[in-house]
């Protein structure tokens, strides 16, 4: 068997509707080189074994079954089960261009500093839907929407970070730091988040570059449930919750947190007033302040929890 040069990986949990799609649109890339696509099941209750086995004929699909829920567990069993030292991850339901891993694989090969990769993401909306008209912009990155240009950038900011549903890292680095941190990334429903932001901070740290390359095209799914304002405000209390829990897992957690939890709260709330006469941008400044209530909260719950502790 010739080398693996890249492993494409679908983590997948009960999304049977869109996960072939996703599959197909990686078996026909448009990639001379020798590439596998591992699918990891985590703890799916509907047909997506199946969809897979539809799929088996081919030698270059694999197939896993993890248990333990999280994307971040099984975003760790595609790399271990992987045999690629380049790992591209394409969620489940979103659809690669042809030459996706070309386009990924071509720039790790030419620069050896890069860590993190990604690509500009679209999005698929369902047929007979088009956009509302109280989404902005910025809400539309909660739907996968990434779009820093047409030019190749080289990340320095990690709020800038590719989008995970079109990620891609270097098997060295991901060792370096320990894997996918598991207290970060969606368990089941829930909508924790910043995962990727908190590897480009590591990236960053430690000398190594983040790419963005607009050639390596992903189309994203907008799910029909998605498109009620109480999804965004649920997405945007577990970005307060995610961003609270990154800092306290870098150990910038206590007393400071209330003060600028409370100061983005009522900077949202200003924006949103200011901006009334447009309902897309009133919107997203009201999610934003409804983000920070949930980060209060869960600021509130860490001082308790480590005053019971002492």
């Amino acid at each position: 068997m010739p080398e693996t040069q890249i492993s494409a990986i679908i983590c997948t949990h009960n999304r049977d509707t869109y996960l072939g799609a996703a599959i197909d649109s990686l078996l026909a890339q448009d990639f001379a080189a020798d590439f596998e696509v591992v699918v990891v099941d985590n703890g799916s209750s509907d047909r997506t074994r199946e969809v897979v086995e539809q799929r088996s004929s081919d030698p270059r699909l694999k197939y896993i079954f993890e248990p333990t829920l999280g994307l971040s567990v099984a975003r760790n069993t595609g790399a271990r089960v992987a045999s690629s030292d380049l790992l591209a991850y394409l969620d489940d339901d979103a659809v690669a261009s042809p030459r996706w891993l070309e386009v990924l694989y071509s720039a790790y090969q030419n620069n050896s500093k890069i860590a993190i990769a990604g690509g500009k993401v679209t999005l698929l909306w369902p047929q007979g839907i088009q956009q509302p008209p109280w989404l902005s912009p910025g809400l539309a990155g909660n739907l996968g929407a990434y779009d820093l240009g047409d030019s190749i950038v080289y990340i320095d900011q990690p709020g800038s970070t590719p989008r995970g549903l079109n990620y891609s890292i270097r098997r060295i680095f991901l060792e370096e730091i320990g894997g996918f941190d598991v207290h970060l990334g969606r368990v089941g429903k829930n909508l924790l988040s910043n995962e990727e932001l908190q590897m480009t901070e590591f990236a960053l740290e430690r000398g190594w570059q983040v790419a963005y390359l607009p050639q390596a095209l992903v189309a994203h799914n907008v799910a029909p449930e998605r498109l009620y304002r109480s999804w965004f405000l649920n997405r945007g209390w577990w970005q307060g919750i995610s961003e609270c829990y990154r800092e306290q897992l870098a150990g910038k957690a206590g007393i400071a947190q209330l003060p600028r939890g409370g100061e983005r709260f009522l900077r949202g709330l200003y924006k949103a007033l200011k901006y009334f006469s447009d309902p897309a941008e009133r919107f997203d400044k009201l999610v934003y302040a409804y983000g920070q209530i949930g980060y209060l909260n869960a600021a509130i719950q860490g001082l308790l929890s480590t005053a019971k502790k002492k």
